[in-house]
């Protein structure tokens, strides 16, 4: 087995000793994290409404479910880096240190991208580092605490934006700069975390959901047995239970007749979803499971396929069977490699979309991206081992925690 270290070591270096990991963990964990990068890249490259004006393929399979499984896995690795347990004592402040440092250099990545067009793609890394900050005292929890917080954050953290949806801004749904966030941090603050695309308040339940799974032990085959059928189970009743409130209990209509959206209005969000906080006050919307609307409808159905995905690519590295076996390795290899450095591709990817250089069909200019994802992912593994971008947040994460144990070490 290579001795690469895993990309996740860019939030904790040197964790404590434990035993080392097996192959079908870490490519099955790296595997879920390139689905999740080729997702990302389908909904910004490919087109999202058919000639119909009906959702493409693309749509229905990635939209918002890509951002959310790219969510649940930082907590798994997270967990996984923290020895799968609760962080406490001396390693508190470290653990601290390191964390929050690679939130710094996640969120100045973000803001280096600021400048991206919004109508190609909302920049997700200013958000993602404010989930990093977020982590920090949920590390300190043990996990059924950390379960109960995911859950405030799935059901109570959406009912309170719906209960002050009329005093909250309306989403601005831009890329913000250094700049910005001088200028006004206060309303950038509620953006990242309250009422942009991706907020980090209720997207807590994808980390919590993260590290509470990160602490199982996920190289038993019956742990990715039992989160494939906790992950299909949330999917699926979370779908059934959004439609039964919705159109068979009146749902729909009280939404209509309490926030005055036209029937046009309604269904466009109901199929398309919303960028940000919903529009008006209604406990309706709560019961909505479109993409990026944050309700507790949607955190749950996009919570089971995360957990689906991690499970199907964990099941697939236990497979022994020699005709199978190849060819899952050709599948799973190149998608790990992708996974191992999805901060530099993402940003590659971001910066090829609103470039002169993307002159191409939607379908062509996805497909090289894909390709170049996989074949790069395949070079960096095989010789530098990382990422440029996962070697920076390497670097500074262990400068951050080792001046942390040092100082603590000192009579």
């Amino acid at each position: 087995m290579s001795t690469t270290p895993h990309p996740a070591t860019a939030l904790l270096p040197d964790p404590a000793p434990t035993p080392p990991p097996r192959r079908a963990r870490l490519l099955g964990l790296d595997a879920a994290r390139g689905v999740a990068l080729l997702g990302m890249m389908a909904v910004h490259a490919l087109l999202l409404v058919d000639d119909d004006g009906n959702p493409t393929t693309a749509f229905t399979l990635a939209a918002g479910r890509s951002a959310a499984l790219f969510a649940v896995l930082a907590g798994v690795g997270i967990a996984l880096l923290t020895g799968r347990r609760r962080v406490g004592g001396t390693d508190a402040a470290p653990v601290a240190a390191a964390l929050l440092t690679r939130a710094a250099v996640i969120g100045a990545i973000g803001l280096v991208l600021g400048y991206a067009d919004v109508e190609y793609a909302v920049v997700i890394l200013p958000f993602y580092a404010v989930l990093f900050v977020l982590a920090v005292p949920l590390v300190l929890l043990p996990t059924p605490l950390v379960a109960a917080v995911g859950i405030g954050a799935a059901t109570v953290v959406p009912a309170a934006l719906t209960w002050a949806a009329d005093v909250l801004p309306e989403p601005m749904i831009d890329n913000p700069g250094a700049g910005d966030l001088i200028a006004d941090p206060g309303r950038w603050l509620l953006e990242l975390t309250l009422v942009g695309e991706f907020p980090a308040l209720p997207w807590t339940a994808y980390l919590c959901a993260g590290l509470v799974v990160g602490r199982l032990r996920l190289e038993n085959i019956d742990v990715a047995a039992a989160l494939l059928l906790v992950g299909t189970t949330l999917a699926v009743g979370a779908h059934l239970t959004s439609h039964l409130l919705l159109h068979r209990l009146g749902g729909t209509d009280r939404i209509l007749a309490t926030t005055g959206l036209s029937d046009q209005d309604l269904t466009e969000i109901l199929t398309f979803g919303q960028d940000g906080l919903l529009p008006a006050r209604t406990w309706w919307w709560l019961a909505v499971d479109a993409p990026h609307t944050s309700t507790t409808a949607d955190l749950v159905a996009t919570v089971g396929p995360s957990l689906i995905v991690l499970a199907v690519m964990l099941l697939a590295g236990h497979v022994t069977a020699r005709r199978v076996r190849p060819l899952l390795e050709v599948l799973l290899v190149p998608l790990a490699a992708a996974g191992s450095m999805t901060l530099t591709l993402y940003v590659a990817h971001i910066w090829f979309v609103n470039s002169v250089y993307d002159t191409y069909s939607p379908t062509v200019g996805y497909l090289l991206q894909v390709a170049a994802a996989l074949i790069v992912g395949l070079a960096v593994r095989s010789t530098a081992g990382r990422g440029p971008l996962e070697a920076l947040t390497t670097a500074a994460a262990t400068r951050a925690r080792r001046a942390l144990t040092t100082k603590s070490a000192r009579p």
